[in-house]
């Protein structure tokens, strides 16, 4: 006869297994989802300063300060395997010193049950658009794209691209007024 803390440890084991099985099986059911969707960016006011950077070293560097619209319905992410959504805009851009520059201007958590269609207009960024250097007056090509990551449920936490990214210029005088 079999004691009761053997018992016990083959149902809690059995029990563990089916929950495991079973959370796999609902992490299936929205692992081959599509979670793109369109956004439509736009720039209505791009300066660029030659300001010291007190944060870090105190030497002049350029920064970055632009206003947004932003254009989005994100309501069809949603399903029962969603907690929430983490957004955020990013800036990318090649300079001589870097091949590769990213820069997160503007983040915002939207939970499941929140109004998740974004009419953003004029909105200004939320973080600092600092280069490492002497890199954005007069730069041509900054890519601003909206990403977002899915928390789900049970599941893989994937980072997705928006459909649509939004490609502007810097000016090539620096602005001496204040923002």
């Amino acid at each position: 006869m079999h004691t009761v803390l053997t018992r016990g440890n083959s149902i809690l084991a059995y029990s563990l297994s089916v929950l495991a099985c079973l959370t796999f099986c609902c992490f299936l059911s929205t692992v081959f989802l599509d979670y793109r969707t369109t956004a439509v960016i736009n720039t209505n006011k791009v300066i660029v300063k030659n300001v010291p950077d007190y944060s870090s070293s105190r030497e002049v560097r350029d920064l970055g300060h632009l206003t947004f619209d932003l254009h989005t319905d994100l309501t069809n992410l949603f399903n029962w395997n969603v907690k929430q959504l983490f957004l955020y805009l990013t800036a990318e851009y090649k300079t001589p010193e870097n091949e590769l520059n990213q820069v997160v201007l503007w983040d915002k958590i939207i939970l499941r049950g929140e109004n998740a269609v974004l009419d953003f207009s004029n909105m200004h960024t939320k973080y600092y658009f600092w280069d490492d250097g002497n890199g954005l007056k007069g730069h041509q090509n900054v890519t601003l794209t909206l990403s977002w990551n899915i928390i789900p449920n049970a599941g893989l936490l994937p980072r997705i691209f928006a459909i649509g990214q939004y490609s502007f210029k810097f000016p090539q005088t620096y602005t001496m007024s204040p923002v």
